[in-house]
């Protein structure tokens, strides 16, 4: 993991829920924590680690996460052992 999404990790972990985190660095957390990504129809992305599965919908035409999907990757994260 490098120095970006360590930085990136933490932000999904602060609190309040920081709904101007880039969607794509989130998914690239979510890939480098060992996510298999698995491409829906649409903007549908499906992350999996150890049985376990979160899918979403991609943000657009922003690239900013809102708040419902920091909060659901801040939870997934934590049920697959990645904390800050």
């Amino acid at each position: 993991m490098n120095r970006a999404q360590r930085k990136t990790l933490e932000r999904i972990f602060a609190d309040p829920v920081n709904g101007n985190i880039e969607w794509s660095r989130i998914e690239s957390l979510l890939v480098v924590a060992g996510c298999r990504v698995i491409e829906g129809a649409g903007s549908s992305v499906t992350f999996e680690s150890g049985g376990r599965k979160m899918t979403l919908h991609r943000p657009h035409p922003r690239k900013e996460a809102l708040r419902y999907r920091v909060l659901a990757a801040r939870e997934f994260l934590g049920h697959i052992g990645i904390q800050p």
